[in-house]
């Protein structure tokens, strides 16, 4: 038996979303459809009651399903994510969805079954690789300091890596130059915070112009790592940033093997 999390901005009890859930064993709760759903005592980062598969209502406002998809895996959301259409819906369906599966609202108890059985095995597939990190099209190997960006494996820094690595692994957080000088170069590090624009300058530059977006500026505030590579308005440089590049970074730079 698997714990489910519904997350539906409707009324109807969850065998009326999916009426499949109905005559299946698995344990389901249903909250709102907020991202906030994920955060509070009572989800699945509570000990207690885990949860092993999120399902989203998308049986109606299909752009607002879509954007509270994306906006779920910049929660760092561990569990697969599944969409619940109509067949109509289906059309509007693409991968910019950032879901793992879907269902269809007349689906029966065997695919429900079937597919949340696959979903589920996919991520125990993809957790058991500790040292790797996956964000969409991009893939860091912590063990071998190489990141691949749809299977290109991109010539980066050791300080470069480093950085890159740990936006990945906060998505959607903000973090100032100083908290990353801090996080990333380390205590003993005397070097000013325009170390850090250039840097980031340096990651756009090999991300390409498709994924230069991945790196978002905070206007005043910092970067952060933007999961959804379209969101392109977030990833302008600050007006101020300016070349101070750390030489002493680039005396040691680590060459990516394929």
């Amino acid at each position: 038996m698997s714990h489910l999390l519904l997350l539906t901005n409707s009324n109807e009890p969850s065998d009326h979303v999916l009426p499949a859930l109905g005559l299946l064993l698995h344990s389901v709760r249903v909250s709102p459809a907020e991202a906030g759903a994920l955060l509070t005592p009572g989800t699945e980062r509570s000990a207690t009651t885990p949860v092993d598969a999120a399902l989203v209502d998308a049986r109606k406002d299909l752009v607002a399903a879509r954007n509270f998809c994306r906006l779920l895996k910049t929660t760092g959301l561990d569990c697969p994510l599944v969409a619940i259409l109509t067949e109509g819906g289906l059309a509007a369906l693409t991968s910019d969805w950032e879901v793992d599966d879907f269902l269809l609202t007349t689906a029966g108890p065997a695919e429900v079954e079937a597919r949340l059985r696959l979903a589920l095995g996919q991520a125990e597939a993809r957790s058991d690789d500790p040292d790797e990190i996956r964000r969409g099209d991009l893939v860091i190997d912590e063990a071998t300091y190489i990141a691949r960006l749809r299977g290109r494996i991109l010539d980066l820094t050791f300080k470069e890596f480093e950085l890159l690595k740990f936006l990945a692994q906060h998505p959607g957080r903000v973090f100032t130059r100083a908290q990353l000088l801090q996080e990333v170069w380390g205590y003993d590090y005397f070097g000013g915070t325009r170390t850090i624009d250039v840097h980031v300058r340096r990651l756009r530059a090999k991300l390409g112009a498709e994924y230069e977006s991945l790196i978002g500026t905070v206007r005043n505030v910092g970067y952060r790592f933007v999961p959804d590579p379209s969101a392109k308005a977030a990833s302008n440089d600050s007006e101020d940033e300016r070349e101070d590049g750390d030489p002493t970074d680039r005396a040691r730079p680590v060459r990516s093997r394929a």
